[in-house]
Parts: structure tokens; sequence; C-alpha cells
């Protein structure tokens, strides 16, 4: 007979989450997380049996964890911990044959039944006094288990008294330390846990060069803004609660087959050019554009941002303008063509000629120097945080490789995929080690769309990838809010500050900027191609501004936890297929500074056609936000401060042009 290697343990112990897809990398969460740790744990016959969670901290602590059953016949467990230490936790978990609560179910059933029942109470007896012979048990609950063992023998003690000690709360002593047998463990498993702003942030994204400019009426020139200038617009985002501001590219401008206004072909003298066309005489990746100011100009930008509790996320364009450096240094990185001209880069049918993309196959080793370079750089200035544009045109290899080296000594830094491409690439991007990604979310907009998008998001992927649900971009500006007017955009800020811990939202939008570009989906007059000063005070001082519920939203997102989560969306049920349901809820145990019965949840109700008013009645899973079924509770408007009180089901009437949300608070015991 072969002698082969039996893997399958005496308790099996399988399918353990978090994981990937593929197992050459490994899951990740951001410090505060709360994570469910899952395994499908079994046996033959009808023994019962348990499952624990073992963590080790970085530091070396180590927690157990009893698993929980989920639905009863799929022989699933899980167990959920917040994860606050940054680094990497190991984790496995302990399958065992739960002899005590094997035990329970049996006593129960055959003494109910008048079968063996002095035979039921000495197996517990003597299961008792084995417990207590274990050193690690508590001397006084070693005391108890002994003073246990005697009652249960106790043939003359009252009939109902002896039933009673089956449920005795003794027995919840064997949930943290179970009497087990046949304890099998599985291999061990990790977890990367980042910093909190690698999964929880509010991002505003503008252009420094607009901030301050201004035409000149002499000639029609024009001055741009500048550092300094966009200063001033740093309070403003700061007052709307936004903590990273997204900066695109601040490098040199080149003037090779310039874009003219709305990417024509055709550029003016005074057209500055896309941000994205890199490199000019004065400089490339590593230089600011001199009308933005000089380098220590840049630093005096971030710490204006650092002293109003805001981060600084640079743009990371790896392409070049026919006039960058690299050009004629390193020719090597670049695509020649048999007619001796360089490919510029396409997107079919765009076509972006101000633009050279970048060839990786060529000097790969060389690339990657430069571009750490060109990171480390940036860094010691103050950023931490790289938008990569169009990261999935690049290799994998390459962002696996980039990410790692700089992570290996600055954990911090955080990279930001802007890749809206197909799934496996944008999965792909996340599990080499992209701390966040855009996603689909644009253009998701119906019910339908939302649910299943959120679901695959908070649940399918949550183990690697992170969604930023950005509203809009200067290259996206959706239908929905080309024709949904105001609501449109109440409705989509709402649900991306609320369905998921990171949101963000470019310049113009609290200005319900929607006229298009004809037969495209992005602005007309795009910022990209050209100065876009905006008189935000002005927009707010005659009530045509969504600042003051921009920051509402960012307000409530940081008074409820719950909302920083990315796991915990649950969706209900409502009548009507434009109104959307969901709830946030994290329980009192996770949330510092509270008790274990302090939860933390809120309901979001959407009427997701803008231009209509809805009624309908809202039904609500009750357990799935800890509530009793059959029961009334209270919630409260967070944005106009109005109570109701509520139960499983609700009337609820939703007008577009009024209030197309409710953002609601549950209200737990009295207040």
């Amino acid at each position: 007979m072969t002698n082969r290697a039996v893997r399958a343990g005496r308790i099996p112990v399988t399918r353990l989450t978090p994981s990937l897809p593929d197992p050459r990398w490994n899951p990740k969460a951001f410090s505060g997380e709360v994570v469910p740790f899952r395994a499908t744990v079994f046996r033959e016959g009808h023994d019962l049996v348990g499952a624990m969670l073992v963590l080790t901290s970085p530091s070396g602590v180590e927690t157990r964890h009893r698993m929980s059953p989920l639905a009863p016949g799929t022989d699933g467990w899980e167990a959920r911990a917040r994860l606050d230490e940054l680094g990497t936790w190991h984790w496995h978990v302990t399958g065992f044959g739960d002899e005590v609560g094997t035990w329970v179910h049996d006593a129960e059933l055959k003494i109910d039944a008048g079968v063996d029942v002095e035979l039921m109470y000495e197996i517990g007896a003597r299961l008792a006094e084995r417990a207590a012979k274990e050193a690690e048990r508590p001397a006084a609950v070693r005391k108890r288990l002994r003073a246990y063992a005697a009652m249960l023998r106790d043939a003359d003690a009252d009939a109902s008294a002896r039933r009673a000690l089956l449920e005795d709360p003794l027995l919840e002593e064997f949930r943290s330390r179970p009497l087990a047998r046949f304890a099998t463990d599985s291999e061990e498993h990790e977890i990367l846990v980042e910093r909190r702003r690698a999964g929880v942030g509010s991002w505003y994204e503008f252009f420094p060069r607009s901030e301050g400019a201004r035409q000149l009426k002499k000639d029609g020139s024009w001055k741009s803004g500048t550092f300094r200038t966009a200063q001033r617009r740093l309070d403003g985002v700061a007052a709307m609660g936004f903590d990273v501001v997204y900066l695109p590219p601040i490098h040199p401008i080149g003037f090779a087959f310039r874009k003219g206004p709305n990417n024509t072909l055709t550029p003016g003298p005074f057209d500055p050019g896309s941000p994205w066309a890199i490199g000019a005489a004065t400089g490339g990746h590593d230089t600011v554009h001199p009308e933005l100011g000089s380098l220590a100009d840049f630093r005096a930008f971030v710490r204006r941002a650092a002293a109003l509790g805001i981060e600084i996320a640079l743009d990371l364009a790896l392409q070049a303008s026919p006039d960058h450096p690299w050009v004629t240094e390193h020719p090597e990185w670049f695509t020649t063509l048999p007619d001796g001209t360089i490919a510029y880069a396409e997107n079919p049918p765009k076509k972006y000629q101000d633009i050279y993309p970048i060839n990786f196959d060529d000097d790969f080793e060389g690339l990657v120097v430069e571009v750490t370079r060109i990171v480390r750089h940036w860094m010691k200035q103050g950023v931490r945080i790289f938008r990569v544009d169009n990261p999935h045109t690049k290799p994998l290899m390459f962002w696996e490789r980039l990410i790692g080296d700089i992570n290996a000594t600055d954990p911090d830094v955080v990279f930001l995929a802007e890749a809206f491409t197909r799934p496996a690439m944008m999965q792909a991007l996340a599990m080499v080690g992209f701390q966040q990604s855009y996603s689909y979310f644009t253009w998701r907009n119906t019910k339908s769309e939302l649910e299943e998008f959120l679901t695959s998001v908070s649940q399918e992927t949550a183990d690697f990838m992170r969604p930023n649900l950005f509203v809009n971009t200067p290259d996206i500006l959706t239908e929905y809010l080309q024709f949904g007017g105001p609501a449109a955009f109440t409705v989509r800020a709402t649900i991306a500050a609320t369905a998921a811990p990171t949101w963000g939202v470019y310049a113009g939008f609290e200005l319900f900027e929607s006229v298009a570009r004809p037969g495209a989906e992005e602005a007309i007059d795009n910022e990209k191609y050209e100065y876009r000063p905006r008189d935000f005070a002005k927009a707010e001082a005659e009530g045509t501004s969504l600042a003051l519920y921009l920051g509402i939203l960012n307000r409530i997102r940081a008074d409820h936890p719950a909302l920083a989560q990315l796991r915990n969306i649950r969706f209900h049920y409502s009548d009507d297929d434009s109104v959307l349901v969901y709830s946030k809820h994290l329980e009192g145990r996770f949330i510092e500074g509270r008790g274990p019965d302090d939860h933390d949840t809120i309901l979001v109700v959407a009427n997701v056609d803008p231009h209509s008013v809805r009624e309908t009645t809202v039904h609500l899973d009750l357990a799935a936000i800890d509530l009793p079924a059959g029961g009334t509770f209270g919630v409260e408007d967070l944005v106009t401060g109005d109570r109701w009180e509520w139960s499983e089901h609700n009337y609820v009437r939703l007008d577009a042009f009024t209030q197309p949300v409710h953002i609601l608070r549950v209200i737990r015991g009295a207040e």
C-alpha cells in the first residue's frame, strides 16, 4: 500500500476566508476594520463540532474568538474581529469535537423522553470533572465545576431543578474554553492591516491652475492660478469635511500637439494644454509647472493642507508629452513605429496625440528605478497618497514591484488605481498592491444596479479591493447627472458617502455642473484643456450650491462609525423599484468608548428616480440590525432632524424635488 499524506485532519477545516482568488497574494484590511473570518468545519456522524479563530497580531499578541454557526446545514462558521494594529496578522481556525455541546444536545432529548436519564447526568458530571482538572481554568471556575458535577449526580434533587442544570450559565465557560476532542488546526494564514486612510476617506479633486486664474482683458491671455492662490480653496474644502485633496498632474506641460478647448487639435496661443501631457524643456515628472510656483510653494501648500486635516494625493501618470526629457534621454522607453515616429496614446476611438505611452519591455529595470525615484521624490515633499492614472495599461508585475518596494519601507503610502477596465485587471491591480480602486459605481444608477454593485464590492471582493466611490471626474459626466437636475446630484452624493467608507467628488459637482460636450460623456469646456475658475462663494450665497449638503454628509460620516466600514451594508426591501433601502450597522463592542449593546445603525432610503415623487412601504429585516421582531423603535433624519416611530413595515414619501433621500439614525431605548 502506498503511504500518502492525509491532509483532511480529524475534524476537517476548509474554505477559510478572508482569502483571495489567487493564493499568491494575501488579503488585507484597514486599521479599525471589522473583518469576518469564516471557515467550513464539520465531522462524520451526528456529534457536534465547534470552531475557534486564533489571531496573532503583528506584535505577537494572541487572541482566541469562538466562532458562531452560520446558516443551518451549511457547516459554515464565523467570528468577527476588529483589527487595529498595523502590519501582517497571522491567523488560523481550530476545529474540534464539541463534547459539552454534544452532551447538552443529547441530554435534552433523552432526559425529556425519559431515556437513559441517569446515564446522561453521569456523562455530564464526568465532563465537568475533567474540565475542573484543567489548570488553565481559573480556580473559582474549577470549584464551581466540581460542585456542578455533584449536582448532576444528585438523583434525590427535584427533577425540574436538575433538568435546569442543562441551561446553567456555567456552561458559557465552555464557549471561550471549550472541552474539545480531536482539535484540528487549519494552515496558518495572513492578513495585512494598512493604515486607516487606505480604506476610509473623503476625497475632493481640483486643478490648482484654475484656483485664482484670471483672464487679462487686454489681450485675452490668462494668468494661471498658483499653489499660493490654490491654498485659499483649501479652507472651503476643509469646511465641507473633505480630508483628501487630489491634484491632477502638476508638472510642466508639453507644447507639441497640445490640445485646445474641448479636446480640439487647434489650440490657441493662450491655451494651457492637458496636465496629463507631461514634460517640457523645463522638466518632467519630478518638476512642478513653473506657472504654479516653485517646489517650496508646493511644500507650503502641503503644509497648509495638513494644518487643516487634509492629505494631498498626487497624480502619478506614467506617460510623456513629445517634449518630455525622457524622449531624447531614454528613447528605449517608447515604441518606435516602422516609419520612425513614436506611437502616441490611443483608447479607440479616442486619440491622445499629445501623449506618448511608455513601453516597459525594453528597459523594465530602468523604468522601475526611475519611477521609484520619482515617487520617493514626492514623498519627500510630504505626499503619501498617489492616484495612479490608467494603471491597467502598464504591466501588472511593474505595479507589484513598485508598490511592494515603496510599502516595504513606507507602509503608510497609499496608491489608488484609476482603472476603468475589465474586472480581471481591476481586481488583479488590487491584489498586487493597490490600496484603493476606482469602480463602476459612476455608471450604476438604478436600484437593481446599485444593489448588485454594492453587494459585489462589500462582499465578493472586499478581502482585497477597496472601492473609492467618485461621483464624477473630469472625464466622466454621466447621463444621470446631465439630465437628473439637483436631485440626481443629491442622491449620488448620498449613496457614495454612506454606502462605502471612501468616496470623492470633482470640483464643480457642488455647483451642479451638468452640461456635456455634444456626443461625449464629459463636461463641456472641460477643465482638462482650459482654465476653469469658479465662484464657489457666490453660489453658496445664492443658494445654488450643494456645498452645505456635502458638509452634512461628511459630518454624518465622522459621527457614525458604522459608515466607516465596507463589509456591513445590508439591503432591505421596498415595494417601489426606484426606492433603494440599505443599512450600515456596527455593534457596540466594536466601537471605542461604547458599551456592547450601544450599537450604531444608519438606514438610507433613496429615491433613485430624480424626476418623481415616490410613496412606498419599506420592509426592514430587523434581525440584520439587531432589533427584535415585532417591536417599534425611533429613527431620526440626520439632515432635517425629523423623528418618527418605525417598525418592520414603514410608509415613506420621497420627493425628488425637495427631499429625495432619508439618512436615518436608529434610536435604541429612551433618549
